[in-house]
C-alpha cells in the first residue's frame, strides 16, 4: 500500500502551522459540521466511524465519549495526552509540529461531543518547538473566534514517563507528583479535579476532522474492518529510512519495514522487531507477515501499542537490549507500587550479572520468577511494560541468555551493536523525519 495522508493531509504541499493555510484546504469545516449536531448525534457518528484510540489501548472513541457522567452536575473536561514518552514513538510530535490546527479542531469537536468548555493538552516538556508551534496555533484560533466557549490550555510536563499513564497525567495536571491512581473510579466518572474527564491521544483527536469531512461510513471503510482509518507508524532502529509513515491499518508489517523504510540497514539480517514501542513483546523474523492492526497483533502474542516499530539486526545482543530496556523502566518507575519499584531493580541486577558473564542458571529462572510476580500487580501498567519485552526475549532468544551463563561472557563482545536502538536520545526525545 502507498502512503495515505489523512492526519498529515496537505502538509506536503503547504505550511499548515498557520491558520490561513489550514483554512484554505478546508480546515475547521469539520468543526462547523460537528457543532451543527447535538452532542448525542455527534457521539453516534463517532461510534459509527469505529475509530479506535491511537494511544495504545485501542478503545473506541465513541464508546469512551458515551461513558462521560453527565448526571454529576460537575463540569466535564477533555484532556489530550501529548506526553508521548514511549521509547520508539514520535508520531504525535509530527502531528503537533506540522498540523497543529488539525489537533485543535479535533479537540473542539471532541469537546462538543462531551459538552466540555475546557480542553487541556498535556505536552511533554522536551517538545519545546512543538509546544511553541501549538501555542501559536491556539492563539490564532482564539483570535479568529474559532474556540467559541471553549478554553484550550497547553500544559507542559516535566519529562516523566509515568505521566503518559492517564491517571498520573491527571495528578500532574492538578499540580501534584505524577503517580497513578487506584481505579475505580475511572476518569469518565471522576477524573480531572474530581470531575468527569475524557482522555485521548493526539492522533486520536486529530483524526476527528477527517471523520467529519468524510462521514463515518466512508471513514470506516478505510483500512481494516475492525480497525479503520490510517495510523502514523514510527519506525526506528536498524532500517535504511527511519521515520514516520502514515499508512492504512492492516498494512503488512513486512511492507512497512522493507518497502517504506527500505529494509534492514546495510543489508544485514533481521533479528527482531519490537512492534509497538519498547514496552511490548518482540517478534521474530518469521512473524512479520502480519497485518498492522490491533487484533492481528494480539493474535500473535504482542500489542499494537504506540504503532512504533523498533527494528533489530543480527549484530544485536539480546541480553544487552533487555538490560537497556529494563534500566529505562527502573529509572521511570514512580515508586508507588512495590512490585514495580523493587521488581524492575531486581530485573536490572540479574540482567547485569548475566551480561557481565557472572550469572548462573538459577539467575535466569529467578528472572522469570520476578517477572511473573510483577505482572498485573501494580496500579498502572509500567511494571508489566518492563516484563513483557524481557519475557519475550527469553522465550525466543533464550539460547543467548544461556550462552552468557555457560560461557561466562557476552558472546557478542566487540561485535554487538545497539546503534539506533533505544538510545538515550530516542528514549527521551524521538526523531522527526523531515519530509521533502
Amino acid at each position: 500500500m502507498s502512503e495515505r495522508s489523512l492526519l498529515l493531509a496537505g502538509a506536503e504541499e503547504h505550511d499548515l502551522t498557520g491558520l490561513a493555510a489550514y483554512r484554505a484546504i478546508g480546515g475547521y469545516a469539520g468543526l462547523a459540521r460537528a457543532r451543527a449536531l447535538q452532542p448525542a448525534e455527534l457521539i453516534a457518528e463517532l461510534e459509527a466511524s469505529k475509530l479506535r484510540g491511537r494511544g495504545g489501548a485501542g478503545f473506541p472513541i465513541g464508546r469512551k465519549a458515551s461513558l462521560i457522567d453527565r448526571a454529576s452536575g460537575k463540569p466535564t473536561y477533555l484532556v489530550v495526552n501529548a506526553d508521548e514518552s514511549e521509547p520508539g514513538a514520535f508520531k504525535d510530535r509530527e502531528v503537533m509540529a506540522r498540523v497543529p490546527h488539525r489537533l485543535i479542531e479535533g479537540s473542539l469537536i471532541a469537546a462538543h461531543a462531551i459538552e466540555s468548555s475546557e480542553v487541556y493538552i498535556y505536552i511533554r516538556g522536551e517538545y519545546l518547538a512543538e509546544y511553541e508551534i501549538l501555542a501559536r496555533a491556539v492563539e490564532q484560533a482564539r483570535t479568529a473566534g474559532l474556540l467559541g466557549r471553549v478554553e484550550v490550555t497547553i500544559y507542559r510536563g516535566a519529562g516523566a514517563y509515568i505521566c503518559g499513564e492517564e491517571t498520573a497525567l491527571l495528578d500532574s495536571l492538578e499540580g501534584r507528583r505524577g503517580q497513578p491512581r487506584p481505579r475505580p473510579p475511572f476518569p469518565p466518572v471522576q477524573g480531572l479535579f474530581g470531575a468527569p474527564t475524557q482522555i485521548n491521544n493526539v492522533c486520536t483527536i486529530a483524526t476527528l476532522p477527517t471523520i467529519m469531512e468524510l462521514g463515518a461510513a466512508a471513514f470506516a471503510a478505510i483500512g481494516s474492518e475492525s480497525s479503520p482509518g490510517t495510523v502514523i507508524f514510527s519506525i526506528s532502529g536498524n532500517v535504511e529510512r527511519p521515520g514516520n509513515y502514515e499508512l492504512e491499518l492492516g498494512t503488512p508489517m513486512r511492507e512497512l519495514i522493507y518497502d517504506h523504510a527500505g529494509g534492514v540497514a546495510g543489508g544485514r539480517e533481521l533479528k527482531a522487531v519490537i512492534p509497538g514501542g519498547s514496552s511490548v513483546p518482540a517478534l521474530s523474523p518469521d512473524q512479520i507477515d502480519v497485518p498492522l492492526d490491533y487484533d492481528s497483533m494480539q493474535a500473535i502474542g504482542t500489542f499494537f501499542g504506540a504503532a512504533s516499530l523498533i527494528v533489530v539486526d543480527d549484530r544485536c545482543c539480546i541480553v544487552q537490549l533487555a538490560l537497556r530496556s529494563t534500566k529505562f523502566y527502573m529509572h521511570e518507575s514512580c515508586g508507588k507500587c512495590t512490585p514495580c519499584r523493587e521488581g524492575t531493580r531486581w530485573m536490572v541486577q540479574l540482567l547485569e550479572r548475566i551480561e557481565a558473564g557472572e550469572g548462573e542458571h538459577a539467575d535466569l529462572e529467578l528472572l522469570r520468577s520476578v517477572g511473573a510476580r510483577m505482572l498485573g500487580r501494580s496500579l498502572c501498567a509500567l511494571g508489566d511494560f518492563a516484563v513483557y519485552p524481557v519475557a519475550s526475549y527469553i522465550e525466543k532468544w533464550g539460547a543467548e541468555f544461556e550462552a552468557h551463563i555457560s560461557e561466562g561472557r557476552c558472546p557478542y563482545a566487540g561485535d554487538s551493536s545497539l546503534e539506533g536502538i533505544l538510545a538515550p536520545s530516542d528514549l527521551h526525545a524521538g526523531a522527526l523525519r523531515v519530509l521533502a
